[in-house]
């Protein structure tokens, strides 16, 4: 009988060894958006809409409190060194640095991912504000980084020396790159400080990489002196193809497969307002050359880019708008000398009352923790990117 135990139990234990999987690993790159700064109070805004509910439910237990994601673990650096690792089980916190727990899309991207596949899965995130592709992430096949004849006119005006010019670009040229791949080396080479039941025999798989930056890049007139006008980002989109193709090679996992979230800050260009006007040809042109890799036939079927303009929020953002003529207004009272403190209190309180509703102010309250740029800090935005970018990547597989 205890020989029949043994081998049974022998049994079992090679047809679970041969059933076991490679744990799946999710790469989340970028700079400050992909970092997220959505403040934790406004995931209270996803409840105000029936299609974000579910996200909600997924982020929070009954009583409000931040669920902690048992099969959903991370690594998250945010500054080169090593004391800005964040390292555990997923949960609310995980965004930018700060005095309150903040999100950002690694979140729902972690949440909708592991549902997607029904097992343990592991975010590495790398991820610093105010990055470029051109310079900081520069990736090593797009060779050095040359200044243009605009560049060079600009510093000779300013009396700059160029050689020390050069030698701060090369410098800095890739430093981000380096850093992003080091801290993704250090998590696979010892991936049970993060995750401590990882089993080692049955290993890893890299199953995909999501690249969420561009700010940068779109503002600066100095790489790009033509903004605006055709093909003027051509060498954003030249570059992010050298990024995929060395990330691959320098991962080992040539086809790794790639989201690029679109910038989409403002949302979609067809409805820009006035104010917005002027930036429609700068913002339209940065967000196709963004996209422009993924058509690149080398990159059929494992490259693919989400428009994060499609969860912007227009009624938030036209809220904010409206709460811009708060401080107009405010402006105005105080330079009325006929009114004393208490009158201008009223008066502004009352110019308030007319301009928003109870719910509208409601909205306002949960909904914006932060600038236009940063998707307003909204966990509502931020949440429907995450959860955009891990069904973009199960669309590919």
């Amino acid at each position: 009988m205890k020989v029949i135990l043994t081998i049974l139990a022998s049994l079992l234990f090679v047809s679970f060894s041969l059933s076991a999987k490679p744990l799946k690993v999710y790469l989340l790159v970028g700079q400050s958006n992909m970092q997220g700064h959505a403040a934790e109070r406004t995931l209270g805004h996803l409840a105000m809409d029936a299609k974000t509910v579910p996200l909600l439910k997924a982020i929070q237990n009954a009583d409000g409190s931040a669920k902690v994601h048992d099969q959903i673990w991370i690594s998250s650096i945010e500054v080169a060194e090593e004391s800005g690792v964040k390292e555990g089980k997923l949960t609310v916190g995980y965004g930018a640095g700060g005095r309150d727990p903040k999100i950002g899309p690694e979140l729902t991207f972690g949440i909708t991912m592991q549902k997607h596949v029904g097992e343990t899965v592991l975010l590495i995130k790398t991820a610093w504000g105010g990055k470029s592709l051109n310079t900081d992430f520069r990736p090593p096949s797009a060779g050095p980084y040359v200044f243009n004849d605009k560049q060079l006119e600009n510093f000779k005006k300013r009396d700059r020396n160029l050689a020390e010019v050069r030698q701060e670009k090369i410098n800095s040229t890739g430093v981000y790159y380096r850093a992003m791949l080091k801290h993704i080396r250090k998590v696979l080479g010892d991936i049970q400080r993060v995750y401590p039941d990882y089993d080692a025999k049955s290993g890893y798989e890299l199953s995909g990489f999501v690249w969420f930056q561009g700010w940068n890049d779109m503002v600066d007139a100095g790489t790009y002196p033509s903004r605006g006008q055709g093909g003027s980002y051509d060498a954003y989109s030249r570059n992010l193809a050298h990024f995929i193709r060395d990330v691959r090679k320098d991962l080992n996992a040539p086809k790794l497969p790639f989201v690029i979230g679109v910038m989409g800050a403002g949302g979609p260009i067809a409805k820009y307002g006035p104010d917005q006007k002027r930036y429609a040809d700068i913002h339209g042109e940065f967000r196709k050359a963004m996209a422009a890799p993924a058509n690149l036939p080398e990159f059929r079927g494992n490259v693919t880019a989400v428009r994060t303009e499609n969860y912007w929020d227009g009624e938030l953002s036209e809220l904010v708008d409206r709460r811009g003529k708060i401080n107009a207004k405010r402006r105005e009272l105080s330079k009325d000398e006929s009114l004393n403190r208490e009158q201008r209190d009223k008066a502004l309180a009352d110019f308030n009352a007319k301009l928003f509703t109870k719910e509208e102010l409601q909205i306002l309250e949960l909904g914006v923790s932060n600038a236009a740029y940063h998707y307003l800090g909204s966990a509502k935005i931020l949440g429907q990117i995450g959860k955009a970018f891990a069904d973009a990547l199960v669309g590919m597989n």
